[in-house]
């Protein structure tokens, strides 16, 4: 493993990890600096992939986004800008023909194509199948005024980045329950459709989804079709497969305006409107969905081919793999009565997780200060507030803590990105006198 020299140019941005939140980023670097060349942001991303990929595991034929085109990397910001849907839907040549669909959720897999368009478009900006290892501190005249952002290559190399500032989107990472243990027979449904083949090519008896939403509902009739002899058992702890609430009133949860509301609120508050809203997001499934699930289980009750094997109010208790099967215990909660299912695959659509910022930080946590629960305090710009002296900024997208639901979703996505570039160039001095503004407010209220 061999290292490069320290960096003799400073970055202003280096944005670690480059999905759909640091690629609305890039491009609003990018129109700051044609508009704005006098004032050029200097950005690089890291991007440990070796190209452009956002949950291609669940990039399923039929499946459509859960939000509206609208809410793409640009529109909500600049509804002029030419890195929109719509300009990608012109370029693309099917305008016309998606006007004409009358929808306004694209196929998933379309809307991954128009994040592939754009992140080619700003290419320069990334460097991809480089693996941030660390974040140094680096100290000028006794102030930390940059940080070293270490990278690995697919080779090994080391290579570093000195930068002003440092904006953090690493997305979220697959959750699985504690006494999980992935293997060839168990994994998450992120995994999915690099898998589905290989599975099929075993024809399996029974593969047995572990989770209640979205992705818990979809992985289920994913399997059910690709495998036309296989019984698919879901298993979840509700009755049935639980509604989003999408209705127009509830949806203002993520709207821009929102994000203020939240941020300003007390942590009683926070928890409460977390609480309240979950059901937008978390543990829900879209209606048609929940619809065809349905038809499909009927349907086989009157063949009496029973292949859809919806088991409700249950949950695992137990999990037992050999060289032949995956030995899954299911418990029906109402009774108590378990049962042992032999399974050829386990899938956990059991959601995801927040990394840890400070261990992604490393040293440079150090500079950054914590709530009384742990987390980073994160100013309404997203920045970390960081100790007295410490002029190199953290930015963090992604934090739900203190911004609300909309921190890991698309929906606020283009405004945010604009939020965190208006905050990197008015500068520390200023960030650091709008800090003390805050604290003055709170004081006097």
């Amino acid at each position: 493993m061999t290292s490069d020299a320290l960096p003799h140019e400073v970055r202003d941005v280096v944005g670690i990890g480059f999905g759909p939140s640091n690629l609305a980023l890039a491009i609003a670097v990018h129109e700051h600096n044609r508009r704005h060349p006098e004032q050029a942001v200097d950005a690089l991303f890291l991007e440990r992939q070796a190209g452009f990929g956002w949950h291609r595991g669940m990039l399923i034929d039929d499946a459509t986004m859960q939000v509206s085109f609208l809410k793409d990397l640009v529109t909500m910001r600049d509804p002029a800008s030419d890195f929109s849907f719509l300009c990608y839907l012109r370029d693309r040549g099917r305008l016309a023909e998606f006007i004409n669909h009358k929808t306004m959720f694209p196929l998933r897999t379309e809307f991954h194509d128009y994040f592939e368009w754009a992140a080619a478009r700003v290419a320069d900006q990334v460097r991809y199948g480089a693996e941030v290892v660390s974040v140094r501190p680096v100290e000028v005249d006794g102030g930390v005024a940059h940080f070293d952002v270490a990278a690995k290559d697919a080779q090994g190399r080391i290579s570093v980045v000195r930068a002003r500032n440092v904006v953090i989107a690493t997305g979220l990472k697959p959750k699985l329950p504690a006494d999980a243990v992935p293997s060839e027979r168990v994994w998450h449904n992120i995994e999915l459709m690099h898998r589905v083949e290989r599975l099929a090519g075993t024809d399996p008896h029974r593969v047995l989804v572990v989770g209640s939403g979205q992705s818990g509902a979809e992985t289920v009739a994913e399997l059910h079709s690709a495998l036309p002899r296989t019984q698919v058992c879901a298993v979840f702890a509700r009755y049935g497969y639980a509604p989003a609430d999408d209705s127009p009133f509830a949806n203002r949860i993520f709207d821009p305006q929102a994000v203020d509301h939240f941020h300003g609120a007390s942590p009683e508050v926070k928890r409460m409107l977390l609480d309240y809203h979950r059901n937008t997001n978390y543990s829900v499934v879209d209606m048609d969905l929940i619809e065809e699930l349905y038809r499909r289980e009927y349907r086989e009750k009157v063949t009496g081919r029973k292949r859809l094997d919806i088991r409700n109010a249950s949950r695992v208790t137990y999990t037992r793999e050999t060289d032949e099967a995956v030995y899954v215990t299911v418990e029906f909660l109402p009774t108590g009565e378990t049962e042992v299912l032999e399974c050829d695959a386990v899938v956990y659509a059991t959601g995801f997780q927040a990394p840890d910022l400070f261990d992604l930080l490393g040293r440079a946590a150090s500079v950054c200060e914590r709530d009384a629960a742990g987390n980073p305090v994160v100013g309404r710009d997203y920045r970390v507030r960081t100790g007295a002296g410490v002029t190199a900024g953290v930015y963090l997208q992604g934090s739900e803590h203190s911004h609300g639901l909309t921190a890991t979703l698309l929906s606020t996505t283009a405004v945010r990105v604009g939020e965190i570039l208006d905050s990197i160039l008015r500068g520390p001095v200023e960030q650091a006198t709008e800090v003390v503004a805050d604290v003055q407010r709170v004081a006097i209220g």
